[in-house]
């Protein structure tokens, strides 16, 4: 029996959250509610369990960049995803250090849709194909970049291999079969690699690695 997850719509057009809703609000799904901006989600975030929150960028009087970072420190449990015609790497780069686990496009398909709130619900990172190419293209050529590569600790073949599954989207569990090793050995991994790379989240070590162009299949 598959289990519910709990939506919460954030985006300031109606017909969007009405699609969404149209899509969305079927037996594996259950929009919890619906906010025109950040301010609101934050407001309805203190009173119902959500296990993602699927927000737009550009709203009025609190954008969704805000809204995660607000939100996540207060619920860090909560799962982000961006849903959003931007595409631009600076808003990428700012929802992800925020803390959203995934980012898709308005124009992907429902499929990808699925893909990306089942992902984040459970904790994984998702991008539209799109996102991975803005990434690859805007972010390997940037100096910042080259300063942290002086500072970063290199990484053991067991972390490379953990990273490569982390970057195709394996849960723990699955790491952990595949390397034939306990899902605690895999989280401590993990934080090792978080340590190791300077960045936050799961997100941030697919980034890491995508900049770098550490694997040949990303």
């Amino acid at each position: 029996m598959e289990t519910t997850i709990k939506i919460l719509l954030v985006d300031d057009h109606q017909m969007v959250r009405e699609g969404l809703k149209s899509f969305l609000d079927q037996e594996h799904y259950q929009i919890v509610g619906e906010a025109n901006n950040g301010t609101e989600a934050l407001s309805l975030l203190s009173d119902r369990e959500v296990d993602v929150l699927v927000t737009d960028i550009t709203m009025p009087e609190m954008d969704g960049i805000d809204l995660t970072k607000e939100a996540i420190n207060k619920y860090p449990s909560l799962n982000v995803l961006a849903l959003t015609m931007m595409n631009e790497g600076h808003n990428i780069k700012k929802m992800l250090a925020a803390g959203a686990k995934g980012y898709v496009l308005k124009d992907c398909t429902q499929s990808d849709l699925r893909k990306a709130i089942e992902n984040v619900a459970n904790g994984q990172t998702f991008f539209s194909d799109e996102v991975t190419e803005t990434i690859m293209q805007g972010l390997t050529a940037q100096p910042s970049l080259k300063k942290r590569v002086a500072t970063e600790i290199p990484l053991t073949n067991r972390e490379t291999e953990i990273l490569h599954l982390i970057c195709k989207e394996y849960s723990n569990t699955e790491i952990a079969e595949a390397l034939f090793i306990s899902a605690r050995t895999v989280e401590t991994h993990k934080r090792n690699l978080l340590e190791k790379t300077g960045v936050k989240n799961i997100a941030g070590l697919v980034l890491y690695a995508i900049e770098r162009k550490l694997f040949d299949d990303l």
